[in-house]
């Protein structure tokens, strides 16, 4: 335990000495989680040695490249692959399951908001690649929902500051506001897509 939390400390290190780039890499490579990550930028933010809009900006880009190559592991590896080797990326066997079950009911739109909703979050890229959703399309509604995601993470973690690592608590009434909020779209969304479907069905 104590090597786990060593390595741990020396990540933060390696990522503070490298500033915006620390941010985006440590997003791309999933060791940590991406809300500590960014709320340790925000912590950064705080302490001067970066500045709030740049951290947003690699964040996102850290965070929609890590999206993205989960995306090419499920179109070129399936879900075997992933199954196997997900865990290094905290993406478990009932993730799929889930994410896989989102995707057919609701189809490409959930890829926005099923960013904000425990479980299927990280694991909504899988289904994409393995149904090959165009990259562009893709990529477009993942950079949306990971903007406002980071946003608010490294906003958290600067108005925290040294304790920066209470994260979890602080954020669990955004969070949950913000899951209502992407049910609640996800809802309308169906709506609208079951109406035109109908519509759609009534005209022929």
């Amino acid at each position: 335990m104590h090597v786990i939390s060593d390595l741990i400390s020396t990540l933060f290190e390696w990522i503070q000495s490298l500033g915006y780039f620390g941010i985006m890499i440590g997003l791309m490579i999933e060791v940590i989680p991406s809300e500590i990550v960014l709320a340790f930028g925000g912590f950064l933010v705080w302490s001067g040695d970066i500045n709030f809009f740049g951290a947003v900006l690699f964040g996102t880009i850290g965070g929609v490249i890590a999206q993205i190559f989960v995306y090419w592991i499920g179109r070129y590896g399936g879900r075997p692959v992933l199954e196997k080797y997900g865990k290094y990326i905290f993406i478990q066997k009932k993730h799929i399951d889930h994410s896989e079950e989102w995707f057919n009911k609701y189809g490409t739109g959930v890829i926005f908001t099923a960013r904000f909703i425990p479980v299927v979050r990280h694991a909504i890229s899988v289904p994409a690649g393995i149904s090959k959703m165009p990259l562009g399309k893709f990529t477009l509604l993942t950079t949306l929902a990971v903007i406002p995601w980071s946003a608010l993470f490294v906003y958290l973690g600067m108005t925290l500051g040294n304790k920066w690592e209470d994260i979890d608590k602080v954020a669990a009434k955004y969070t949950n506001e913000i899951i209502l909020v992407a049910i609640a779209l996800i809802i309308i969304y169906f709506v609208f897509k079951w109406y035109k479907s109908k519509k759609k069905g009534t005209s022929k």
